[in-house]
């Protein structure tokens, strides 16, 4: 079964679709640039309201690791996404600071991008086209992985099946394929559930 990951939530009404859904995950972006970051005060908030069954992934860029882990620390996320440069020194000196699952992201451009993430010392890859681009990348790259990874990049009610079905992901993860006007879309979060789940009930 695959597992589904909701990215980029702000909103109470997030966290209540969520709580309908029952995604695996969802995601609160605490990089400062992004257009979907939210204070630790508001993640905090959010939590709160979400279902205990459903885990929430901070996603971080190049943060301080102490930042992170004070975060894992005080259980307004349950896992850490590292969405920028870090390399196998930065996830070694995080791991000294929490024993709570690290995710990382990889750009997928070439083969040799599917080797180095396929190397990677986290608890999970995530495999994507790029910084929150939202378009999809070859997935040929990385049909060789047999590691467990989050598939990203331009995923969306249209495609998330075919994805599932060429590739077995271990997770499948989208934030702009779920979004209407550059806020989450209800309707498009119950299609793209639906959409992810329909290979395993076959």
């Amino acid at each position: 079964m695959t597992n589904i990951k909701l990215c980029g939530f702000s909103r109470l009404c997030d966290i209540e679709a969520a709580n309908e859904l029952k995604p695996d995950y969802i995601g609160f972006v605490f990089a400062s640039k992004s257009k979907r970051c939210v204070t630790h005060e508001k993640a905090t908030e959010l939590k709160s309201r979400l279902s205990p069954e459903i885990q929430a992934v901070g996603v971080f860029v190049n943060e301080h690791p102490q930042n992170i882990a004070n975060l894992l620390k005080n259980g307004i996320i349950d896992i850490a996404q590292l969405h920028g440069d870090e390399d196998e020194d930065y996830i070694t000196q995080l791991r000294l600071l929490t024993d709570k699952p690290l995710i990382k992201a990889f750009r997928i451009k070439t083969a040799n991008d599917a080797t180095t993430a396929r190397q990677s010392t986290a608890d999970y890859i995530l495999l994507d086209s790029g910084a929150g681009t939202g378009t999809v990348f070859d997935w040929s790259l990385v049909k060789n992985i047999r590691r467990p990874y989050f598939l990203a990049g331009g995923l969306d009610a249209d495609n998330v099946t075919d994805a599932v079905k060429a590739l077995h992901p271990f997770a499948v993860d989208v934030s702009s394929g779920i979004e209407t006007d550059g806020a989450k879309n209800k309707i498009k979060m119950a299609a793209f559930v639906a959409a992810a789940r329909k290979e395993d009930r076959l």
